[in-house]
């Protein structure tokens, strides 16, 4: 009796337990739970901490963080006929856990619902753009498009996409090296070109001074035609002068000068007549007298 009494009571306080252990659960900071009961929701609990419920309830939990959706890369069309490998993702979070245990029930499906979702709408939205848009500053503004678009395609689904980014926009392989080469016989013609308006400009340049240093050189040697023309007639001027003071003395100096330059050297011989004017001063006095 009394062992059947205790066992009794053993199984009392385990079912006692097992009701305590499945009324209390926890809320993380990083989570947001939604109560079931028999299948109907009854309430969605966001506070973190420790929470009761009734045993007859079934917590589920969900992620309230940002989450990632990985695209798989793939060829887009652009509007002017360049197909373009596009690698891009989204940023999504649960904002109703009710909404989205109805809709989508686990994460997994709902990741299998975004993915053709995201795919869509990046051939939508850039294959309406060349492929030079996806290179300049209107790429961000096609990002926040196609984030857009994604919000209104799951807006029942209990979620918000947050942001949509474009890792890569490039041409295929084989379409790349055919740009690249014919970018580089297009760079290689501007510079050619630059090369020869440098060749133009550096020659005219090289012509403009080699005219300015003639017209230079042409002013200097007037200038200096004049200035020998003003000391030659300085020069006759004072030699006048000095001949008008004594013309004999004048006379024999220029003849002593002629001789220093006839008579250079030790070896010089001059044939002349005694008697011709240039020995004049070549006698027994200062007159040339005999």
């Amino acid at each position: 009796m009394n062992r059947s009494l205790g066992l009794s009571l053993a199984l009392g306080g385990l079912l006692v337990l097992g009701v305590l252990i499945s009324s209390v659960y926890t809320v993380s900071q990083t989570q947001q739970v939604l109560l079931v009961q028999f299948g109907a929701p009854v309430a969605a609990v966001g506070d973190p901490g420790i929470h009761f419920k009734s045993p007859l309830q079934r917590a589920y939990f969900f992620d309230r963080r940002l989450l990632n959706l990985d695209a798989k890369s793939e060829e887009v069309i652009a509007l002017d006929k360049k197909r373009i490998v596009v690698d891009a993702y989204a940023r999504w979070r649960i904002v109703d856990p009710l909404l989205f245990y109805q809709t989508q029930d686990n994460f997994d499906r709902a990741i299998s619902k975004l993915a053709p979702i995201l795919s869509s709408n990046i051939r939508r939205v850039l294959g309406s753009q060349d492929f030079a848009a996806m290179l300049s500053e209107r790429r961000a503004v096609l990002m926040r498009q196609i984030r857009d678009n994604m919000n209104v395609d799951v807006k029942g689904f209990g979620i918000v996409v947050v942001d949509v980014r474009i890792r890569r926009a490039d041409l295929p392989a084989e379409n790349s090296e055919a740009i690249y080469q014919r970018m580089k016989k297009e760079r290689e013609r501007q510079a050619a070109e630059n090369r020869a308006q440098g060749d133009e400009i550096a020659q005219r340049i090289r012509a403009r001074a080699e005219r300015e240093v003639t017209v230079i050189k042409a002013e200097a040697q007037r200038e200096a035609s004049i200035l020998r023309g003003q000391g030659d007639a300085e020069k006759t001027r004072i030699l006048a002068g000095a001949y008008s003071q004594d013309p004999e003395f004048f006379a024999f100096y220029r003849s002593m000068q002629a001789y220093e330059e006839a008579l250079r050297g030790d070896n010089t011989t001059v044939i002349l007549s005694s008697k011709s004017d240039f020995f004049k001063y070549f006698g027994t006095g200062p007159g040339g007298g005999k």
